[in-house]
């Protein structure tokens, strides 16, 4: 008698896109044909600024509702408040370790390339008017407005302003409720699971006009910023764009290597996120693509729940270069004395400052001003002269700002023993196709 065993079903590979039709080829087709329209048409290029602008918003209206269901859901699965508490102990450890590094890094590189060097600004002759709107916003970046700025005034009013710290505080006191109340709140789960799918899904959606937001973005950017911008203050840019590379490169590379994976087969896994962020210069344009793409990763859902909304606010690695750089810059350019002892006390003072930034518009501009009023020693009106190119110095800082969250949340599942290193290496070496090209 012969047995018929049933055939066991083969799974088929997943198909890739054609190279036309993934993201990262038509975004960097945006930014060139944004480029080119900036530059022979400046005027037209300016009007295109509401296309970036209309991206960014349709992104930022699903972030609070997707971190809360995200950070909920996990922390209620993983039913264990002692692991929270540690992962969220580890997150800001590493954080204030890294952010100090980026601190030293940008401190060293412009005293040793000296940008500011020579221009003899007299401030007299500065125009400060623009900056006027930033400096009323100084004074909301001490520590205790901080602090308190994480209790929302309502339940609803987190996600109506959109503040990310509020709506983590939120998240986690409802994770940690739904995990008390035991098996009576697995609907509560089950619902919170499947509103967060459902609002991955218009993620992706929204993910299609990602070309169009750039292009509107880099129009805007190159024609209103252009080369005027990039001749007077080059030197400054060369610089900050150079401290960056340095850092990620030694910095994060050191702590790739030491968490067992390639730096550079990441950056090639978050290749779009990276242009869409270097476009449009901000981050929060793809805080829902990197929790997605964190966890197809390997990382833990709850480790990445809790660490890419936390270090949004607090791991901001390029902004601290920028401070940095741009703090010193001002020094030298208005021939301010800054010896050793000013600049470990400024370091002190961005300490505290640079974790200021959550949730303020131009936070690094803001945060800078807030800086050398709170210092005495550089003239706050200096930073006018880096408005013009404020924009330009973004698109060095975000995509930072970026890797550095992406390697930290790497960096934490493996030190919480969280990281599935076998799907992470497949996934980097591209083998997980369906998991390196999520659907947009």
């Amino acid at each position: 008698m012969s047995v018929t065993h049933a055939a066991t079903p083969v799974k088929a590979p997943a198909k890739t896109r054609p190279w036309y039709a993934q993201l990262w080829v038509q975004v960097i087709a945006a930014m060139i044909i944004g480029i080119l329209v900036g530059h022979f048409y400046p005027q037209f290029g300016t009007k295109m600024q509401p296309l970036g602008d209309a991206f960014i918003k349709a992104i930022r209206m699903l972030i609070a509702p997707i971190i809360f269901c995200t950070v909920v859901h996990g922390i209620a699965k993983m039913a264990d408040m002692a692991r929270v508490g540690r992962v969220a102990i580890k997150s800001l450890i590493y954080f204030e370790i890294i952010t100090t590094i980026a601190l030293i890094i940008g401190l060293v590189m412009v005293n040793l390339w000296k940008p500011g060097v020579g221009m003899n600004v007299d401030l007299s002759t500065v125009d400060t008017t623009s900056i006027k709107g930033y400096l009323a916003q100084t004074e909301k970046t001490d520590t205790i407005s901080f602090l308190m700025s994480i209790i929302p005034n309502t339940f609803l009013g987190a996600f109506a302003e959109g503040h990310v710290l509020q709506v983590l505080f939120l998240s986690v006191l409802c994770g940690f409720g739904l995990t008390w109340i035991g098996p009576r709140g697995k609907m509560v789960i089950d619902l919170t699971e499947t509103v967060s799918q459902m609002l991955f899904q218009v993620v992706g959606i929204v993910m299609w006009a990602a070309p169009l937001g750039a292009f509107g973005a880099i129009a805007f950017t190159v024609g209103k910023f252009g080369a005027t911008s990039l001749l007077s203050l080059g030197n400054l840019l060369i610089c900050f764009y150079v401290t960056c590379l340095i850092f990620v490169v030694v910095v994060l590379g050191a702590v790739s290597r030491l968490c067992g994976f390639s730096l550079f087969k990441l950056l090639r896994y978050i290749r779009e996120e990276m242009l869409i962020v270097f476009a449009t210069t901000s981050s929060e344009t793809v805080l829902p693509r990197m929790l997605v793409k964190m966890e197809k990763a390997g990382c833990d859902e709850s480790v990445v729940g809790l660490v890419i909304p936390t270090g949004y606010s607090f791991n901001l690695d390029g902004t601290c270069l920028y401070l940095a750089t741009a703090a010193v810059f001002l020094a030298q350019a208005t021939n301010t004395p800054l010896d050793i002892s000013h600049q470990i006390g400024l370091l002190l003072i961005l300490l505290l400052t640079s974790k200021g930034a959550a949730g303020i518009a131009g936070a690094a501009f803001v945060v800078l001003a807030a800086t050398l009023a709170s210092s005495g020693t550089i003239p706050v009106a200096s930073v006018a002269l880096i408005l013009g190119i404020h924009r330009l110095m973004s698109e060095g800082l975000t995509p930072t700002n970026l890797i550095g969250n992406a390697v930290a949340t790497i960096a934490i599942a493996k030190w919480e023993n969280a990281l599935d290193e076998d799907r992470l290496r497949r996934v980097l070496d591209g083998e997980d196709v369906e998991a390196a090209s999520p659907a947009r």
